[in-house]
This record gives structure tokens, C-alpha cells and sequence, in this order.
């Protein structure tokens, strides 16, 4: 028989287990639970049951996959009804998050289905405060939902109880008597609002938990790892951005290392933003970091990925985001082994140094987080290449354990400037995944296509529908507050004054724990007294927009994302892109429209209060001529940096900033239209790609 699985000295046994099934926020669930100073470990889905003897609970995550399907994350069995301790009959609550509901839901003989829509965003949902689950919320709450596969009432199982709806789907269930319990949503995440409480009810409420769990000091654990990995002989080199991450890391090297052991590099890989390396140079001086500049902008435009893994198209000429994020990844890893042999030490004596952080390994699936998780994008910081190097003990990430808050937290203690600390993150790749390269518009199959144009029509003419249309019974039933939600889109139908389209091109999402690559969609409020390119958004009924964009990736298949683009809706909807590749023209044109946006964002004091505001180049000429492109402002307001909510005009942004920056935006040479993304995150991703 398998040993229990060993618990931390002094911990005496009140530790709680996540089993991992492939959650894009599993990694959240510990971290929300250390925030309780609750101690947990974190292992496989299949981890028999046997060695789970000690854990005083047991938290099942979510997961990309369905319970049906042949690839789905294999557990033991015996699970759900194993009693650990035959003289006391001792069974640890278990809580099943998502998958972890569904999964528990068909162990008992319950059916589990995938809906006419699927939900991805913040809903409200119904829940029974009755439940120990809910002791202290009220009878609605706001949740993320994302999910294709769902229950209803009627397939819930035998000997379970419905504790939460979100319209006709099952948001929750229980088994008081088994101490079971399973919600849809995802309560280790900002946008379920009361989602720690709902944790806390569970581990201290219903399980037991003691809170006396308290964390070592982080730092000083940091600075231990640098230094064990480093050893007493090896020299360490840092590739560093200038974003928060690789200046903490730096700034965590400089207290673990002699000055001497270490060589902080910057590599301009021709994909910075305007004036970014100079500025980077100049901002860790003020910590005494003498950094090293490289110019590699060549290096990487003529940097290739050979088949099988890539196509072999240069960079420049490669409109695939996943290879593009590989190239620059690799190329990276090139540029530091070039730095390495430079510095004339054996390849054996130097590692590498990353400010890796946990949500970029949990976006990239990597098996340091989990091996189940879905692929959503590659970092660049977690490439094949650079996976070798962690095998090979090369590689020293200190920070992969934080989130970005965390990080600036540590950054504070550190003495780094607040101008540092709490600049605009910015990815690795740069502006190279801010812009949408394609030689050819994307509708997919003339099916999809039409299909996702005629369901994105019946939502903005939903008052025009027959009462027992298919779609419009299908709307209705799946709205989470159907009356209500219902009314609501009918009076924006009934108004006349939001237009929309599909856009011919695609972004990259995050949709049931899973990567999707879909169509954006542009909408077109032509209400306003602005001109045809929309100078004037007073008028813009922002809210509705929200309302909108959270539920047409509900319903329109193929769409993860919302955009409010400015202006009329062009009078043709022919698909018509600007070819459009990695070329110096190319990004001087998002250089230029980026410059704008962070000025404003600085000039009106909002770089704090906007976790992220990416700038992204679209390949869409619109009404213009072939050769013009348009511009999209992300604005993402986050703590855990895995899900968000877009600052809404009017409401978490002055309406005249974002005036203004239209305004300057088409200014900027080559440029059509601009437009507003309004997509939480989830569906859509932070970055387009």
C-alpha cells in the first residue's frame, strides 16, 4: 500500500489537498487558501486515495475537458466514497470547482450536457443561504461562470441538493450527509466577489481547518533558492525586460549575490515599445543595476521555427501567434547562450535567471504548475527550449510561485521606485503579439460563418423575433436572470442604435478552462453626434455595451471577444483585411499609437488604477482604403491577473480620456477606425494573441 503523503513539519495535519484537473486557476485555489492561512499541497487528480489519508479536506479544481470525453483526467475511483479511517469513519469534505462538480455529479449517476450556450464571464446567480457553503452572502451573488458542459435540475444526481442557479443551469449542489459539495463557478477568482468567504465556509466552516498556517517570509525564501541554485561558482544571467517582474528578480539577485556573479542583460528584440530600452536603462540605474543593452532586432525578425513545430517562415513573415511566441522564445535563449559564451565561463557554470511568474506557467501548461492544463498562449518565458534548460537545472525562476500583485508587493520591500513598481506590465514578445498578422481574411467554413453573422443578428433584433422562434426560446432560457435579462435585451433591440459585425479575423480567448482562437466581434453605437469615426462617445450607453458583450460569446459560437468600435457600422461587411507582418513599418504604426494611449493614461493618473492596458494593432481596413488598420484599447482592471473586468467609460475611466485618445489615435498615420475591447477575462485573453 502507498504511504500517506508526508505533511510539512509542524503542521500536524491540518493541511488541505487540491487535485489538480487541468483549472487554469488552479494555482488561485492555493492561493486564496494561503491568504487564509490555511497550509496546502498540491497533486494530480489521480492520486490514489490511499495518500490522502491526513488532509483535513480535499478541493477538486476545475479543467479544459468534459467527464465524457476519452482524454479526460483520470482519478481513483473510490474517491468520493472512501472512508480513510474505518474506527471513525472519518471522510474529508471534498468541494468540486467546475469540473470538480461535474465530475462529482456523474460519479453518482447524474447527467452532465452541453448546452445550447455556453457561459464565460460575470453572472448572477441565485444561491441558497441556507447552505453552510453560503453561510453570511445574500440570495444573489456575483460569479465567474465559464464553462461549456452543464447540469440541470433534472440531471442532478440522486442524493444531491441544488444550492445555486444561474438561469436553467445548476450553479451548485451538496450532499450534507457525504460532505460533498460542488459549485459551477470559480470562487478562487476576483470576479466571483464573494468567493473567499465561500472558501472560507468550506475549509474552517464545514471542514474544520485550523487557520495556523503562516508563510515564511518570501523574500528571504527567494533569496535562499538564488542562492542554493547558484551555489558557491556559478555566475547567473538575468534577461531583463524593464517590466516589474525582471526588475524584482533583478533586485532580488543583487540581495542574494555578489555584483560580480551576476550579469543582468537587456535584449531589444526590435518589439519595444516607444523609447522603452532607454527608459528601461535609465529606471535600474536608480537600483544601481548596471544593465547591458543588446540590439538584436535583426537576430529576431530573420529567426525561424523549422517544421515539424513551425512552418520555417522567418518572423517577419509568419502570421501564426503560437509560432510566433515560440520563435521569440528560442530566440531568446540564443541571444543568452551568445551572452554566455561571452562572458567566457564554461556553459556549466552559468544558469539562467527568469522572473517567470505563475500565471505565465499556468497559461503555457506547464508541468511545473500542471499537467493537465490547456495550452491558452506560450509564453515566452516557458518554450520548449527553455524547458530543456529547467531539466538540465540551468534555469533559476524565484518568482514562479507570485502573481503580479504579489510581485509588486515584494518589489515595495525591495526599495524598487514606484515609478517601477507599478508601470504598465508589458509581455516579454512585446508588441510582436499585439498585433494580428494575416495574409487572408478568417470566416472559417461558410457555415460557421453565416451561422455566427445570422445568431449575432437575432441578439441586436431580439425584439423583432416571433415569441416561439428557436433562438429566441434558446436566449431566453439561457440567460441567467431570464426575465429580467430578457427585458433588458429587447429594450436595447428595441432602440435601434447598436449595430454589430463579425470581424473577419481572429483573437485568442479563454473559454471553459480551454484555449479558443475565434472571431472578435465589433459593435457600432450609432446614436451619438459624433462624426463618422466617432469623436464624440458622451452619448455611448457604456453599460449596455458590458451587458452585451457578456453574453454574445454565450450564444454566437466562434466569438470570444467584444469590441465598441467608434463610428457608423461600414456600410459593406465583405471580408476585407491589410496583409499584415512583423515589419518596421508595421510596428512603428502601433509604436506611434501605444506612445499615445500611455501618455493619456500617465497625463490623467491612471496607471494605478488600470492593472493593463495593452494597445493592439488589427489587420481591418474597415471604410478606409486597403493598407489602413485599426487600433484597439484593452484596459483590464485585476488583482490576481487571471481573470478581470474592463474598465468601464464613464465609470472607471473618465469618458473624455478615452475621447481623447481616439481623438490623437486617428492622427496616427494609416490608421481607420479605433475601437474600445469590452471583454472580460475571461473569454477573451488580456493579450489578442
Amino acid at each position: 500500500m502507498q504511504q500517506p503523503i508526508a505533511l510539512q513539519e509542524g503542521v500536524h495535519g491540518e493541511v488541505v489537498a487540491i487535485l489538480d484537473a487541468g483549472s487554469q486557476y488552479g494555482k488561485l485555489i492555493d492561493r486564496r487558501l494561503r491568504e487564509l492561512n490555511i497550509a496546502t499541497v498540491l497533486l494530480p487528480l489521480d492520486t490514489p486515495v490511499e495518500r490522502l489519508a491526513h488532509f483535513k479536506a480535499i478541493v477538486i479544481s476545475g479543467g479544459p475537458d468534459s467527464v465524457y470525453s476519452p482524454t479526460a483526467p483520470a482519478y481513483d475511483p473510490r474517491l468520493f466514497v472512501y472512508e480513510f479511517d474505518d474506527s471513525s469513519s472519518y471522510r474529508p469534505p471534498i468541494l468540486g470547482i467546475c469540473y470538480g462538480m461535474q465530475l462529482m455529479n456523474h460519479i453518482f449517476k447524474g447527467k452532465v450536457e452541453k448546452k445550447e450556450a455556453r457561459e464565460d464571464g460575470q453572472f448572477t446567480i441565485e444561491i441558497d443561504t441556507t447552505s453552510p457553503l453560503f453561510a453570511g452572502l445574500q440570495a444573489e451573488e456575483k460569479v465567474l461562470l465559464t464553462h461549456g458542459d452543464s447540469l440541470d435540475e433534472a440531471g442532478v444526481a440522486p442524493g444531491f441538493q441544488v444550492i445555486a442557479r444561474s438561469g436553467g443551469i445548476v450553479a451548485g449542489i451538496q450532499s450534507v450527509e457525504r460532505k460533498l459539495y460542488g459549485l459551477q463557478f470559480h470562487p478562487e477568482v476576483d470576479l466571483t466577489e464573494n468567493g473567499r468567504r465561500i472558501l472560507e465556509n468550506f475549509v474552517v466552516g464545514i471542514a474544520g481547518v485550523a487557520q495556523s498556517f503562516t508563510v515564511e517570509d518570501r523574500q528571504q525564501k527567494a533569496i535562499a533558492e538564488i542562492r542554493q541554485a547558484a551555489g558557491d561558482d556559478k555566475h547567473v544571467l538575468a534577461l531583463v525586460s524593464g517590466g516589474v517582474d525582471s526588475s524584482v528578480l533583478v533586485a532580488l539577485l543583487h540581495r542574494a549575490l555578489p555584483a560580480d556573479r551576476i550579469t543582468a542583460l537587456h535584449v531589444d528584440h526590435g518589439f519595444m515599445r516607444k523609447n522603452e530600452s532607454t527608459g528601461v536603462v535609465e529606471a535600474l540605474k536608480a537600483i544601481n543595476v548596471d544593465l547591458k543593452v543588446v540590439n538584436a532586432a535583426e537576430t529576431f525578425a530573420a529567426a525561424t521555427q523549422p517544421p515539424p513545430k513551425g512552418t520555417g517562415k522567418r518572423l517577419d513573415s509568419s502570421v501564426n501567434p503560437e509560432e510566433k511566441r515560440q520563435i521569440i522564445g528560442d530566440t531568446f535563449m540564443t541571444v543568452a547562450d551568445e551572452a554566455v559564451a561571452g562572458l567566457n565561463l564554461p556553459v556549466d557554470k552559468v544558469i539562467l535567471a527568469q522572473g517567470t511568474l505563475r500565471p505565465d506557467l499556468i497559461e503555457s501548461a506547464s508541468g511545473m504548475v500542471s499537467g493537465k492544463a490547456a495550452v491558452i498562449k506560450t509564453h515566452h518565458n516557458d518554450t520548449h527550449l527553455v524547458r530543456r534548460l529547467r531539466d538540465q537545472g540551468r534555469v533559476v525562476e524565484p518568482l514562479k510561485d507570485y502573481h503580479k500583485d504579489e510581485v509588486r508587493v515584494l518589489g515595495t520591500l525591495l526599495g524598487l521606485p514606484e515609478s517601477l513598481v507599478w508601470r504598465q506590465p508589458f509581455p516579454g514578445p512585446g508588441l510582436a503579439v499585439r498585433i494580428l498578422c494575416t495574409e487572408k481574411p478568417y470566416i472559417g467554413t461558410d457555415e460557421e460563418w453565416n451561422k455566427a453573422k445570422s445568431m449575432l443578428q437575432a441578439i441586436l433584433e431580439f425584439d423583432k423575433l416571433p415569441s416561439d422562434s428557436s433562438v429566441q426560446g434558446m436566449i431566453t432560457r439561457a440567460l441567467p436572470r431570464q426575465a429580467k435579462d430578457a427585458e433588458r435585451l429587447r429594450d436595447i433591440a428595441a432602440r435601434g442604435d447598436i449595430k454589430g459585425m463579425v470581424l473577419p479575423i481572429q483573437s485568442v480567448g479563454v473559454q471553459g478552462d480551454g484555449r479558443s482562437y475565434s472571431h472578435p466581434v465589433a459593435l457600432f453605437h450609432e446614436g451619438g453626434s459624433g462624426d463618422k469615426k466617432g469623436n464624440d462617445q458622451k452619448s455611448i450607453p457604456w453599460g449596455d455595451l458590458a451587458f452585451l458583450a457578456a453574453i454574445i460569446p454565450r450564444y454566437v459560437h466562434g466569438v470570444n471577444r467584444v469590441v465598441l468600435m467608434f463610428g457608423a457600422k461600414p456600410s459593406s461587411e465583405e471580408p476585407v483585411i491589410t496583409p499584415t507582418h512583423l515589419t518596421p513599418d508595421v510596428l512603428d504604426q502601433l509604436r506611434e499609437a501605444d506612445a499615445v494611449v500611455n501618455e493619456e493614461l500617465a497625463n490623467h493618473d491612471l496607471m494605478r488604477k488600470i492593472s493593463q492596458v495593452p494597445v493592439v494593432l488589427i489587420p481591418l481596413p474597415m471604410d478606409e482604403p486597403v493598407g489602413h488598420r485599426s487600433i484597439v484599447i484593452r484596459t483590464l482592471i485585476t488583482n490576481d491577473f487571471m481573470t478581470g473586468h474592463v474598465a468601464q467609460p464613464g465609470v472607471d475611466i473618465p469618458e473624455a480620456v478615452v475621447e481623447l485618445m481616439a481623438k490623437r489615435l486617428l492622427l496616427v498615420p494609416g490608421v481607420a477606425r479605433v475601437a474600445y475591447d469590452l471583454t472580460p477575462k475571461p473569454p477573451a485573453t488580456t493579450e489578442w494573441e
